[in-house]
């Protein structure tokens, strides 16, 4: 057909399309693979392998070689070996009966790389003077030139030669000398693993032969890691450190309890020194890598899976060594490990430092740290004193937990931050430095969780406190929407707003303390100090709003209208022998009684706010329930004083005190409901029957048309009797021989919420009038008016006999009907009817007059004295001290209700101040 001559070019274009996928998925594959290597010891390589330190694996030596006593080396059994033992060739000196070759005095052992002949003596007179003695067993007299720009003596010193013997390793077909490459390398690792386009310095020179030997290949399959040459670098592509530390998990999982516990963490390091040479395989473990002295348990409790380890201690510098850290994967015989990336805060690349960002797209990973280096700030010789030491001053390791839920963790993180330091006295001088182990894990579905179930009760809370405006509207009969009502909306959305944070954060903080303690496998950790900024935020948030409620109410509490209706009336007694005389007045004793047993009952609360205090720190401290808020996954509650104490998790250390001191206070409350006020006192329904036996009722103004009424009108007619007629009374009474005390016949409610209207207010509040101005400015007084005490006995008496009239259905203009409340209307606290002609009473058997005390407002006094000693807690880091400064708090606010409501109370009813005892 016409199509058939593009058919090869079809297959062709198939085949090239085929070919570069595959390409593509094999360099993904190889950029995103693990770096596994299997871990040979020295003593595992035996008599026909050598250790090669630049693979860190064992070599086969070659024809008439052997492994030396060592094993890291080789000895020649034709006596022909070089400087090193790393590698064999002709001695051109004297051999020794050990097997070494020793040269004479000022030459070092070299091959010419261009004719392969072997050279007796190679100095590198164009960049140094004559060295002394071989640079492996230096007498530290061998002294660089001063052209090379290099300040201190050890690099002058090394750095031109380590790199003139390790630049061989270009050359494949002759043996190189590992220790000068790994020399090399320690000087790079000092600089701090920093780059710059001039490539003179330590860095640089390590970079110009990594570049320049790429026909070695790589050692251990891994591209970063050339043969020969210590792996200094991952390498520099976007994004690299991503998918190093975030693609795939170990394979080894951790859990913290069951049959299959493991909580180790395995690392393991190879030790060099400043020359080069290989020391050991250490396992790193208690003070390894750790400059801060500490028992052996404390400093164990690093590598335990789950516990935040921190110190942060001074401590002398010790001498230089240089580690290559791996992780332990296990693998029972065939034992494999992982290199463990390293961050170097202090890298810089052409001056600017490249790791100090929060994105890890532009990090630069590397390998090998060092502790301290105490030989780069000597001058003149090397056995002389630094003037400057360069230390690790933080060390982190940060292992990334993947949301799995197996127990197992990415490839961890060590960030090391250098700090130089100015000797001053070697003999007491100290230098500060931390190490520490933070676990981390992706919160952001946490805190994307969080964020929406606030936004989603934010908008629920809206509409509460829209609802709460709308009530409040109802109850003022305010008609217009003005700055009062905007700014009682606020308040009302301040309160709301404080529950939506207080659910959150208590919901949150106890969602870390059951997961996190109570997981066997490895699933949830908890958030970093960084990352619970903003928890601690919605802490603040909630303590403020409810402080805000919390005034707001008290405000409120504090200028209610209260005013008693006396219902009794003078009696005249009159007798065969004696004439009628005029009626006796009525005392006011009762009165007095009823005020000041409701100026009692203003603070009681329906928990004990002391033994609250003293329950909670008991559990905290003494049970040691403050343990469970250390940042471990271990349960216990009391810990040996010889372990380690890691530092304490915001997080858990909230959640646990907000769970305890409202299981603490639900619990109170549930005994004083329960138990105490069925079986020992009931003050707030003790009130009401006393009201009824003095014969005296209690109209409270809440909001200008709307609040509470007692009946207290009593059964009896009167109650300004004697002793043996009150006994009388209460007799009948308890035998059923008289009325109900309820408002309506046969009825026993007693207590009404009562919405009135505007004419019944209007009537109020001209009556009170001269009250108002009795405790007015002394300039509001009419002075040419009757003495203003007169004035306002006069006023209570009318203001008495106009409710009294009221409540008897007597005054034809003003009257009200009963009727019970809607369940949906006590649900969402708003009345549905506005009173229009009549006035409504609802009946009221919860006692919800208690609003208007403490007793009434217990959640919100709960909460806030929650937040209240959570937030000095998380500042303080003291749970004594919040619980002291929690108790003067409760007795603050008690002691400024108790004094200005006594003062309200007064001026509101003429009952005097000296009364209200």
């Amino acid at each position: 057909s016409q199509y058939e001559c593009f058919t090869p070019i079809i297959l062709m274009v198939r085949r090239l399309t085929v070919t570069t996928i595959l390409l593509i998925l094999a360099s993904e594959t190889a950029l995103c693979q693990q770096f596994l290597i299997p871990y040979q010891a020295v003593s595992d390589c035996g008599v026909e392998r050598f250790f090669d330190i630049g693979s860190l694996s064992c070599v086969a030596c070659g024809s008439n070689q052997r492994a030396s006593e060592t094993g890291s080396a080789m000895s020649s059994i034709t006596k022909s070996d070089n400087s090193n033992g790393f590698g064999c060739i002709r001695c051109p000196g004297i051999v020794t009966d050990e097997g070494t070759c020793h040269c004479p005095k000022g030459g070092i052992l070299g091959e010419s790389p261009a004719a392969n002949m072997i050279e007796k003596f190679v100095k590198f007179s164009f960049r140094c003077e004559r060295c002394q003695a071989s640079f492996i067993n230096t007498s530290l007299s061998c002294v660089c030139g001063q052209n090379n720009g290099i300040m201190t003596v050890y690099p002058r010193t090394f750095l031109c030669v380590s790199y003139g013997v390790c630049k061989q390793v270009a050359y494949p077909q002759v043996f190189s000398n590992l220790t000068a490459c790994q020399a090399l390398g320690n000087m790079c690792v000092m600089n701090m693993h920093s780059l710059s386009s001039v490539a003179n310095d330590a860095c640089g020179l390590f970079n110009s032969i990594f570049r320049s030997t790429a026909a070695l290949g790589s050692t251990q399959d891994i591209a970063y890691w050339r043969a020969n040459l210590p792996w200094l670098f991952y390498g520099d592509q976007p994004g690299l450190a991503s998918r190093v530390l975030q693609t795939d998990p170990l394979t080894t999982g951790f859990s913290f309890k069951g049959s299959n516990k493991n909580i180790d963490i395995k690392l393991r390091a190879a030790v060099y020194n400043a020359r080069g040479e290989f020391l050991r395989w250490d396992k790193i473990g208690g003070g390894y890598l750790q400059l801060c002295p500490d028992t052996a348990t404390r400093q164990q409790a690093a590598f335990y899976f789950g516990t935040a380890y921190q110190e942060k201690l001074l401590r002398v510098y010790p001498e230089p060594l240089f580690y290559d850290v791996f992780v332990d994967v296990g693998g029972g015989e065939d034992t494999r490990l992982l290199p463990l990336p390293t961050l170097i805060l202090n890298q810089q690349y052409n001056g600017r430092f490249i790791n100090q960002g929060e994105s890890m797209k532009n990090w630069y990973l590397s390998r090998r740290v060092f502790l301290v280096d105490t030989l780069s700030g000597r001058e003149k010789t090397l056995s002389a004193t630094p003037k400057v030491i360069r230390v690790a001053s933080s060390i982190t390791i940060r292992p990334l937990v993947p949301a799995t839920q197996k127990g197992q963790v990415f490839t961890p993180l060590m960030s090391v931050s250098y700090s130089d330091v100015l000797i001053t006295d070697t003999n007491t001088q100290t230098v500060p430095v931390s190490f520490a182990v933070e676990y981390e894990m992706d919160q952001h579905e946490t805190r994307l969780k969080t964020d929406t179930a606030l936004g989603v009760m934010g908008g629920v809370a809206v509409l509460h406190s829209l609802l709460k405006t709308v009530s409040w509207k109802r109850r003022t009969l305010s008609p217009n929407i003005d700055m009062e009502t905007m700014l009682r909306f606020l308040l009302f959305y301040a309160g709301d707003l404080a529950n939506v944070f207080f659910i959150i954060t208590v919901g949150t903080g106890l969602y870390w303390l059951i997961f996190y303690k109570a997981q066997q496998f490895v699933s949830v950790l908890l958030p970093l100090p960084a990352q619970e900024e903003q928890f601690v935020t919605y802490i603040g948030c909630a303590f403020a709003f409810k402080a805000i409620q919390f005034l707001h109410k008290l405000i409120q509490q504090l200028s209610i209208d209260v005013f008693f209706i006396d219902w009794e009336r003078p009696r005249s007694k009159a007798t065969a022998s004696e004439p009628k005389r005029d009626p006796s007045p009525v005392s006011i004793w009762r009165t007095y009684f009823v005020a000041n047993e409701w100026n009692e009952i203003q603070t009681i609360r329906k928990i004990s706010p002391t033994f609250q205090i003293m329950a909670v720190l008991f559990l905290l401290e003494v049970v040691g329930f403050s343990s469970l808020a250390l940042r471990d996954p271990w349960s216990t509650l009391k810990r040996s004083p010889e372990a380690y104490t890691p530092p304490y998790s915001l997080t858990l250390r909230y959640g646990l005190a907000a769970t305890l001191w409202l299981c603490v206070g639900l619990l109170q409350v549930i005994f004083f409901t329960v138990f105490h006020e069925r079986f020992v006192e009931d003050k707030i329904r003790q009130f009401v029957d006393l009201c009824s036996i003095s014969n005296v009722s209690v109209l409270l103004l809440s909001h200008r048309c709307f609040g509470y009424y007692i009946h207290g009108r009593s059964v009896h007619g009167h109650s300004d009797t004697n002793m043996e007629e009150m006994n009388s009374n209460l007799k009948r009474e308890a035998e059923s021989l008289c009325g109900q005390r309820g408002l309506l016949p046969n009825t026993d409610t007693q207590t009404f919420q009562v919405s009135i209207n505007n004419h019944l207010r209007a009537q109020y509040d001209r009556i009170r009038e001269p009250l108002s101005r009795r405790n007015g400015p002394s300039r509001l007084v009419d002075a040419s008016s009757a003495n203003p005490f007169e004035q306002s006995t006069r006023a209570y008496n009318t203001l008495n006999r106009f409710l009294g009239s009221i409540i008897d259905h007597a005054n034809r203009d003003i009257d009200y009907i009963v009727k019970d409340k809607l369940l949906f209307e006590r649900v969402i606290g708003m009345e549905f009817l506005e009173p229009g002609e009549k006035s409504i009473f609802y009946n009221d058997e919860a006692h919800s007059f208690s609003d208007v005390l403490f007793y009434g407002n217990e959640a919100t006094l709960l909460i806030f004295d929650t937040l209240f000693f959570c937030v000095v807690d998380l500042g303080a880091q003291s749970f004594v001290l919040a619980a002291v400064l929690t108790y003067i708090q409760q007795m603050v606010f008690r002691l400024i209700r108790n004094s200005f409501g006594r003062r309200n109370l007064a001026s509101k009813t003429l009952v005097d101040q000296r009364f209200l005892i």
